[in-house]
């Protein structure tokens, strides 16, 4: 990690600064997304009165998960087994082009936000692809019910970020961030605030937490993720389960980013790099922390209820681009 920041500190050919920066952002939220489903674990456990996991228990079972024997079902096809590589890689690539530590990664006019949701698009049917290849009915099951949430919180995600590009006047998520720093009272407009309530209903629904999803259960007829991996061990399991922490470490730091952006380096490189590290570990954990305390005092929703909150944070979202088009 040291050697890298001291390549990224030196001056060079920018695109070489661009690529390496990237690939610390991958490396950033590989290693964060387990560490932030530790702190969730840990203050949830606290306020319950529990001791808990140590804060790095998501990477110890990744690595136990390695060394096991991959085991797979005795009919599944090629689709078992790309289904991890599939939602590991749409993340890695989603979380490159992403501006979680600076404003000019890779391929910085590529990283719209179209590309970015459609990669965690493509990430969700493949894992639901994957839990309907061992032909099990708790597989099944788990897969239709991710697709239903799905069908509804890709669009709010989508029109959620939407309302931010109106105001930006550009859907280019570096461009977002920028604009933001360029203009830090556009935090209090009223489309700001419904757009950051719609994604944080969204990352709930997206990361499979209460109360859409309880990420602990271990009843069967009320799993929707952890029923669609109920077939996966050994490395496929610690892929999926890499797939989804990486996943929930890029939502919350896509939050965080456009709605709080102090700290994100404008310049790929530098003294800021080490700065933008710690300012998005700082604002990711404060956002688990909050997602943690609110699951304590919540209930899991009934399954047919799910779509309602869904729904209405699709309908905040809406309103937030209406009102972002009536007042610019």
């Amino acid at each position: 990690m040291t050697a890298l920041l001291a390549t990224l500190s030196a001056p060079g050919d920018p695109l070489v600064a661009q690529i390496g920066i990237s690939v610390l952002q991958v490396a950033y939220v590989l290693v964060g997304g387990p560490l932030l489903l530790g702190v969730m674990a840990k203050i949830r456990a606290r306020a319950e009165g529990r001791t808990g996991p140590p804060l790095i228990q998501g990477l110890l079972d990744l690595r136990k998960l390695l060394r096991k024997e991959a085991i797979r079902a005795e009919h599944a096809s090629a689709v078992t087994a790309l289904a991890p590589l599939v939602l590991v890689a749409s993340a890695a690539v989603a979380v490159a082009l992403s501006p979680l530590l600076t404003t000019r990664p890779v391929l910085e006019t590529s990283a719209d936000v179209f590309v970015v949701v459609y990669l965690l698009l493509m990430g969700s049917v493949a894992l639901a692809l994957g839990g309907l290849d061992a032909g099990t009915a708790f597989g099944g099951m788990g897969s239709s019910r991710a697709m239903t949430i799905g069908a509804i919180s890709e669009p709010a995600l989508l029109v959620g970020i939407l309302a931010l590009a109106v105001q930006a006047k550009t859907s280019n998520l570096p461009g977002i961030v920028t604009a933001t720093l360029a203009h830090p009272g556009w935090l209090a407009s009223p489309q700001r605030i419904l757009a950051l309530v719609a994604l944080v209903v969204v990352v709930i629904a997206e990361t499979g937490r209460i109360p859409v999803d309880n990420p602990s259960t271990h009843l069967e007829l009320t799993m929707v993720h952890e029923a669609m991996v109920l077939e996966d061990a050994g490395p496929d399991l610690a892929l999926v389960s890499a797939g989804e922490a990486m996943r929930l470490g890029l939502l919350l730091a896509l939050v965080a980013n456009l709605f709080f952006p102090w700290g994100v380096d404008t310049s790929p490189g530098g003294v800021g790099i080490v700065v933008a590290l710690g300012a998005l570990g700082a604002k990711t954990a404060a956002i688990a922390a909050l997602i943690a305390l609110v699951e304590v005092s919540t209930a899991k929703l009934r399954l047919f209820r799910v779509p309602e909150l869904l729904a209405g944070g699709f309908v905040l979202a809406v309103v937030a681009v209406t009102t972002g088009l009536v007042t610019r």
